[in-house]
């Protein structure tokens, strides 16, 4: 009788660009077992799967860059049914050891995978949380366009002549934006100083009123994606769309990979890191993880600290035992990561209990 073949357990890992990936599988020992590389097209992923399996049992694979150039292959992955780690940094010793090429960088992502080392679950990009964040990265461009064209005009006026620099200095910025764009200047007179003035201001006036437009039509579609999110975030006190969008956002499209209200915290970088020596006990600033979380969540303590006498009392309470306001304010921003994630799970599980219903 002829035996069943057994497969031996393997592990990937992707070193991720635009036009290619390079892929490499290790064995159960994390000895390498080969290198590849495969076209970052649809064909081109299922052509690095079959590769992989042929090696054996693939248990997972870790892969560099999941939110830019590795989002493709995490999704087909991902619908492949396969095992995703996202390598967060390469290993700097083993670098400086052998140097740097792809296929190094390919097998170093396979070894981190196998030890589960320097490695964390990816967001998944396939949820509304997605669509969110496509719309923040639109927003966010435009409103620095709107920016840098009031800037233009604010510099162009001040060195233009005498006539039109007067008759606009004094004017609050949207009476200035639209008695720019109301002007006719004589198209054919562009070369007239004046009217070349003309001309460019009322151009960068209309620029900057057509992104104005813009930003409003993106903010109602992101306060309605907020809304079927978390209504529950945005009816809390202190938290406004925009900073309910960009938590939702860390938090991510399937929050589960978080095990903890704590996770969240360090993700937002409001969990207090220890700074004691000696007889001194005390905690200091988290200056890492995701600096726009932890802006979100310092903008909601600012406004509670304005509005809400419970918060104001709770700070009172913590300088009167010798604490600064900046290590209160540290403390608030922890409980307000509790409140903001422990809404973003239950939300979470009311969703995913309608779809299953469904």
């Amino acid at each position: 009788m002829n035996k069943p073949k057994q497969t031996i357990p393997v592990v990937g890992g992707v070193d991720t660009h635009k036009d290619l990936h390079v892929a490499a599988v290790v064995d159960e020992n994390d000895q390498v077992l080969g290198t590849q590389s495969f076209a970052t097209t649809r064909q081109g992923y299922k052509l690095m799967l079959t590769w992989m399996r042929s090696f054996g049992d693939l248990q997972r694979i870790g892969v560099e860059c999941t939110g830019s150039y590795g989002a493709g292959l995490l999704r087909y992955m991902q619908v492949a049914g396969v095992d995703i780690l996202e390598v967060t940094a390469p290993d700097k010793l083993d670098r400086r050891r052998r140097g740097k090429n792809d296929d190094f960088d390919a097998q170093s992502a396979a070894h981190a995978a196998f030890s589960k080392r320097r490695t964390v679950t990816p967001r998944s990009r396939d949820g509304m949380v997605e669509s969110l964040r496509v719309l923040k990265v639109c927003r966010k461009t435009a409103v620095q366009a709107r920016r840098v064209a009031l800037q233009i005009i604010q510099t162009t006026i001040v060195c233009a002549p005498h006539r039109l620099r007067d008759l606009l200095r004094n004017m609050t910025r949207m009476q200035l934006i639209r008695t720019l764009a109301a002007w006719r200047p004589d198209l054919s007179g562009y070369r007239d100083v004046e009217e070349a003035y003309r001309i460019a201001l009322k151009s960068l006036a209309r620029r900057y009123l057509e992104l104005h437009d813009e930003i409003a039509d993106l903010d109602d579609l992101i306060e309605a994606i907020v809304t079927d999110l978390a209504p529950d975030l945005i009816a809390c006190s202190g938290v406004g769309f925009n900073s309910a969008a960009q938590l939702l956002l860390t938090a991510g499209d399937n929050p589960e990979r978080l095990k903890s209200e704590a996770s969240f915290a360090a993700l937002c970088g409001v969990s207090p890191v220890p700074a004691s020596s000696g007889k001194t006990t005390r905690h200091r600033l988290n200056r890492g993880g995701d600096r726009a979380a932890n802006s979100a969540l310092h903008i909601i303590a600012i406004g509670r600290l304005r509005l809400d006498p419970k918060t104001r009392e709770y700070v009172a309470r913590r300088t009167a035992e010798g604490h600064s306001k900046l290590e209160a304010i540290r403390c608030l921003k922890r409980y307000i990561a509790r409140e903001v994630f422990n809404i973003i799970a239950r939300r979470h599980k009311q969703i995913n209990q309608a779809q299953i219903a469904a």
